[in-house]
């Protein structure tokens, strides 16, 4: 089995625990985390994309960051939103049309830390990255 194989393999059984637990896996790594899935639409080739994120909430948007682990370039999906900020949110066995945006600054630093304190193994990423971690909003349709 390739490499991409096998990350397919380990993506759809992530999508699967996720789909029937409500959001959060029940095994694995991502056991117990908060997970969405971001339907995106590819700056580049016009294709859906999909990215599985853990999230925070602030209210009733939710809030990702787009730290690819702590890795020194920005994950694709940004880029992804940039360009294309209608997206759609799977949440467990729920879909929802959201627009993402991305904080500036005044309100980066607000939602970071909060992000952070949900989400705790976020707080070294900036570091470990070399770089600033862009915020994102998910501001669901309707609400």
């Amino acid at each position: 089995m390739t490499d991409n194989a096998d990350a397919n393999a380990w993506e759809e059984a992530i999508l699967a625990d996720i789909r029937a637990n409500n959001g959060s896996p029940t095994s694995g790594p991502l056991a117990g985390h908060p997970l969405l899935v971001l339907y995106s639409t590819g700056a580049r080739s016009g294709e859906r994309r999909r990215a599985i994120l853990t999230y925070s909430r602030d209210g009733d948007a939710y809030v990702v960051a787009a730290s690819a682990g702590g890795s020194p370039k920005d994950p694709s999906w940004l880029a992804n939103v940039v360009a294309n900020p209608a997206v759609t949110v799977e949440l467990g066995s729920r879909t929802f049309d959201a627009t993402a945006t991305i904080v500036d600054d005044a309100e980066h630093d607000q939602l970071w830390e909060r992000h952070v304190a949900a989400l705790p193994w976020f707080a070294d990423y900036p570091e470990k990255a070399g770089r600033a971690i862009p915020v994102v909003r998910l501001n669901l349709a309707g609400a």
